[in-house]
């Protein structure tokens, strides 16, 4: 993640935990940062060093009004729109969701798995990752069908490869090298 994304995401965080409204920060940075990805023109006014930080401050305020910006995020967005980093808004958007839940001690899992799991494999998965981060575990789950069976997880920048392919690549690996 670049630093000057982590950066602001980690001054927004101060400020949002600071008064416990991490979650709707969040929510509203999400609702905004959905805008500004859908809308070419919302991206190139607020990036344009011709428009005046008025007119910027204006479009951001009527923007919030109708999706319910508190103070924090307006604030956030008319320091991003006047220092021209709003070319950088996703990445900060996803670096203070990150910084806000590693601070909350939650990790985020992505598991790939060749088939469907139950709950109860969901949940001792999660169960099993929170034991080995000692973190409360957010997991996200999705089916990969280029799996032979079993599951890949990526935890932060770790891969767990207990997918079948893996294991008998191992094999293959153990059985020419003996």
């Amino acid at each position: 993640m670049k630093s000057a994304s982590l950066q602001y995401a980690n001054a927004l965080a101060d400020i949002a935990m600071a008064q416990g409204a991490a979650e709707p920060v969040a929510k509203q940075l999400a609702g905004f940062g959905a805008l500004y990805a859908e809308s070419n023109e919302l991206r190139n006014f607020l990036a344009s060093p011709a428009v005046n930080r008025e007119a910027k401050h204006g479009v951001i305020e009527k923007l919030l009004a109708r999706t319910g910006g508190s103070k924090i995020v307006r604030n956030f967005l008319f320091v991003i729109a006047d220092h021209q980093r709003t070319h950088i808004l996703p990445e900060m958007i996803a670096a203070f969701q990150e910084v806000v839940r590693e601070r909350q001690g939650i990790k985020e899992a992505h598991i790939s798995s060749a088939v469907e799991l139950t709950a109860a494999q969901k949940a001792e998965m999660e169960f099993t990752l929170e034991r080995l981060t000692g973190k409360r575990v957010e997991a996200k789950f999705s089916l990969d069908p280029t799996l032979l069976g079993g599951a890949v997880v990526r935890l932060g920048d770790t891969i767990y490869d207990g997918s079948l392919r893996n294991r008998l690549n191992e094999l293959r690996s153990r059985l020419s090298a003996g």
